[in-house]
């Protein structure tokens, strides 16, 4: 249940005046998404899931946002930024690379596949990874810790907001296009969007010395 803005469904606007055939086209592309793997191998797949799972954990009382096949699709597609780190290969490079290095940093430590690890052993290397910590030789002059936050995060992260079912959670109204958006200053929203179910209930809070459960 999205408790921030209780019963606001972003596909409610599919046929209104907010998006134009266009924007339902993009929409209905992002829903329909290939489920399976079609740049990585079925070697990498399950890696892959692990990975997104420990880094964006999903609610289970809702289907969840497809974020493998979104990553999957990215590089699939190969579409690219226009610019890199120096120190991290182009994006397919990127994470074949750091699949086969995480893999082995698993099978070192823990003489198995990071997907079959626990949570907290997955978790563990995930932190050694954006520490910089992890130093097998299959990472060659990719540093961990860049594939970490130049890769893994803002790809999973990216992926996340790019799906109707974040754009709900967070009240976003999605491309509104034709429409548009008027008011785009803090704190102020148009007519149409999602209102919070208890708006400025932290500052008041914190106003009168209360603490937030």
């Amino acid at each position: 249940m999205n408790e921030r803005y209780p019963g606001y469904d972003v596909l409610d606007k599919r046929f209104t005046q907010s998006w134009n055939e266009k924007t339902r086209e993009v929409v209905d592309k992002r829903l329909s998404v290939h489920p399976g793997p079609r740049f990585f191998t079925a070697e990498e797949w399950p890696v892959v899931q692990a990975i997104c799972g420990r880094i964006l954990p999903q609610p289970s009382d809702r289907p969840p946002v497809p974020l493998p096949a979104y990553v999957d699709l990215k590089l699939h597609e190969d579409r690219q930024e226009g610019y890199r780190y120096a120190g991290v290969p182009e994006e397919r490079e990127a994470w074949r690379r750091g699949i086969a290095a995480l893999q082995a940093e698993a099978s070192d430590r823990h003489r198995g596949s990071f997907a079959d690890l626990p949570a907290a052993e997955q978790d563990a290397l995930l932190h050694a990874m954006q520490r910089d910590e992890l130093k097998n030789p299959a990472w060659g002059d990719m540093p961990p810790a860049l594939f970490f936050s130049k890769r893994v995060i803002p790809d999973i992260t990216n992926a996340y907001y790019a799906h109707p079912t974040a754009w709900s959670e967070i009240g976003f109204g999605g491309p509104a296009s034709p429409r548009g958006y008027v008011r785009m200053d803090f704190n102020k929203r148009d007519p149409w969007e999602a209102a919070e179910a208890h708006p400025g209930g932290e500052e008041k809070a914190r106003r009168e010395n209360r603490r937030i459960v």
